[in-house]
């Protein structure tokens, strides 16, 4: 392990309130998710509730463990879980409850928590989008048995790609350690195209060619061209590829060292820009974002219905209007063959419905008070596109 990643390991520790030995670092997201369903055991025929609004490398993780994803809908007002929903999916065979942050948001940890102690069910937090959040005064990650978080480029903080796993249970820390140490390291080739990504960054949020460069990375990195967030075998089918399980890289490290210290800077500023979202929307007499009392709202995006999500985004590409589409579908960006992923269309409409309507206004560390207003003028020229409630 290098000096780098050790000191980010320890940097990340401090920050959860941890130690070292309580994080293991990967080279994505989902293989912490792995890497954490493996260490609690996690075998065939064992089934795991996510929400039905998540990405596929969740369901992907599950599946990798020959267990069974069994989704819950979400509540039209967090995205979240809807604690109600999961009671009704529980069987015998129920092991975890993955509780996921939407958009940055926590769940109501209090009664999934209740429902998962009366069962003996292990809650992992799924803190993707949730790292400097809140629930109830204490930090996203550090609330349930064990969480996971992503620093890919669109998280709240990034170093590219890259994942971690969090757990205070000191065995189930000895054991991702474990498959920490085990992870292959990655290799040349994708070092160096992370490290020129990396660079390239700034010149891809660009305004003036936000768009093009969405679409060239995600053709490359659907290809298997350049090293991207989804790959192309994971959008096709939920079978493991080769060199799955990654550790992570001293580019990475050292970027996370670095990102990790704006961490709170860049949440603050998000939540100031959702303010100016908040106004916006009010201006136009449609209600802003659900905020739950017991939780601090990071809004990694900032959800928005729309009635033709295609030509709302078709509009904004012609304005340069920056936006983005998180969830396509109930397993985004999976927008077929669901059954793959034991998901069954139909089955659950408050999912099905935001997938199909949501656009994300954005709030990341370079949004500038010209863009908001540039954003916020598009939307009142366009309010007729606007789902009001």
């Amino acid at each position: 392990m290098s000096e780098a990643t050790i000191t980010y390991k320890i940097a990340l520790a401090e920050y959860l309130s941890g130690t070292s030995d309580n994080i293991s670092l990967f080279w994505k997201g989902r293989v912490a998710l792995y890497a954490l369903l493996k260490s609690y055991g996690i075998k065939k025929d064992d089934e795991i509730i996510l929400p039905a609004f998540t990405c596929v490398v969740v369901p992907n993780a599950i599946i990798y463990c020959e267990a069974k994803p069994v989704y819950v809908d979400i509540n039209p007002q967090t995205l979240n879980c809807d604690p109600e929903e999961i009671k009704k999916k529980i069987t015998d065979r129920t092991k975890v409850i993955i509780a996921q942050n939407t958009f940055g948001l926590s769940c109501d940890l209090d009664a999934i928590m209740k429902i998962a102690r009366e069962k003996n069910i292990i809650v992992i937090e799924d803190c993707t989008h949730g790292l400097g959040g809140f629930y109830k005064g204490k930090k996203n990650g550090t609330i349930a048995d064990a969480s996971f978080f992503s620093t890919q480029w669109n998280k709240p903080f990034s170093t590219g790609i890259g994942g971690m796993a969090f757990s205070s249970d000191t065995a189930i820390a000895k054991k991702m350690q474990k498959f920490e140490e085990d992870a292959i390291s990655p290799g040349f080739m994708e070092r160096m195209q992370l490290s020129v990504l990396l660079k390239a960054r700034s010149i891809m949020k660009a305004p003036a060619i936000y768009w093009p460069m969405i679409k060239l990375y995600r053709f490359l990195s659907k290809n298997n061209l350049v090293v991207g967030s989804s790959q192309g075998n994971e959008l096709e089918t939920p079978s493991m590829s080769e060199g799955f399980l990654k550790k992570l890289a001293e580019v990475q490290a050292n970027k996370g060292i670095s990102e990790l210290k704006q961490l709170d800077a860049y949440n603050l500023h998000r939540i100031e820009i959702s303010k100016k979202y908040n106004e916006c929307l009010s201006s136009l007499k449609i209600t802003p974002p659900f905020q739950p009392d017991y939780a601090t709202h990071t809004f990694l995006k900032y959800p928005l219905l729309v009635k033709d999500r295609n030509e709302f985004l078709k509009l904004a590409e012609k304005e340069n209007i920056e936006l983005g589409d998180w969830f396509l579908s109930p397993i985004h960006p999976v927008v077929k063959d669901f059954e793959k992923w034991n998901y069954t269309m139909g089955a659950f409409p408050i999912a099905e419905y935001v997938s199909a309507h949501i656009v994300n206004l954005p709030t990341h560390p370079g949004m500038k008070e010209s863009s908001i207003l540039k954003i916020c003028e598009f939307l009142s020229k366009n309010k007729s596109m606007l789902i009001t409630e």
